[in-house]
């Protein structure tokens, strides 16, 4: 299935963040989503995930409509973004246990996620011991637990070394090759070959900072 955005807008305050934004993905492919800090990659990655509304223009993927059907849309989707999302009292495993209930996934493939982010020996530690690289590994490690073609990352590497990072942009590489789709706001190169590159700022209208209220200020970098 190919996933197709047309004509996206979005404002955020006074601040229209872009307008006339879209772009194609197929099968087995990725978008790098690049650009400065506030020029609307989280806002964009939020607007897949069906976490905020669809302004002006549309989202597909194959047949399924964002707008006309956004259930049907998510079912698609596994998103993750800069928060982890884990309760500290949870240990690994039940962390992942929750996420499998929640996301209808089978408990039978939560030892194998633990070890896709090499996290099985802290599977009965709670979350309140883990380090932030390893807090960071057991947020991405749904993605190895909920079998989803679409999988959209915000900045997936933060806090992991060297060894972990690359772990994650082999996970990606193997998504794309097995017939998934990554769209993924990131510093670091994921090596997934023909990955496309886009930069929303490209599609900013250009308003000057006297443009818009200096309140519009909170809405800026991670908090889009």
């Amino acid at each position: 299935m190919e996933l197709i955005a047309e004509n996206l807008r979005v404002t955020r305050g006074y601040r229209t963040v872009f307008a006339g934004l879209g772009f194609s993905v197929s099968e087995g492919g990725a978008l790098i989503l690049a650009g400065p800090n506030g020029a609307g990659k989280s806002t964009l990655l939020r607007i897949l995930a069906g976490l905020l509304p669809v302004e002006e223009g549309e989202v597909r993927f194959g047949d399924v409509s964002l707008r006309a059907d956004r259930g049907a849309f998510v079912d698609h989707v596994v998103h993750t973004g800069h928060l982890d999302a884990l309760k500290p009292a949870f240990t690994a495993w039940e962390t992942l246990a929750f996420q499998a209930d929640l996301y209808g996934a089978p408990r039978g493939r939560i030892e194998a996620a633990l070890d896709a982010l090499d996290l099985g020996f802290l599977s009965d530690q709670p979350v309140r011991v883990l380090s932030a690289g390893q807090k960071r590994r057991l947020g991405l490690a749904r993605l190895a637990l909920i079998e989803r073609p679409l999988w959209l990352l915000d900045e997936p590497t933060v806090s992991l070394d060297a060894k972990s990072a690359a772990r994650v942009a082999q996970m990606a590489r193997d998504h794309c090759a097995q017939g998934g789709l990554v769209v993924a706001a990131t510093h670091i190169d994921l090596g997934i070959d023909g990955a496309a590159r886009l930069d929303p700022a490209a599609f900013a209208p250009g308003e000057s900072p006297s443009d818009f209220s200096r309140d519009d200020a909170v809405l800026d970098g991670d908090a889009w």
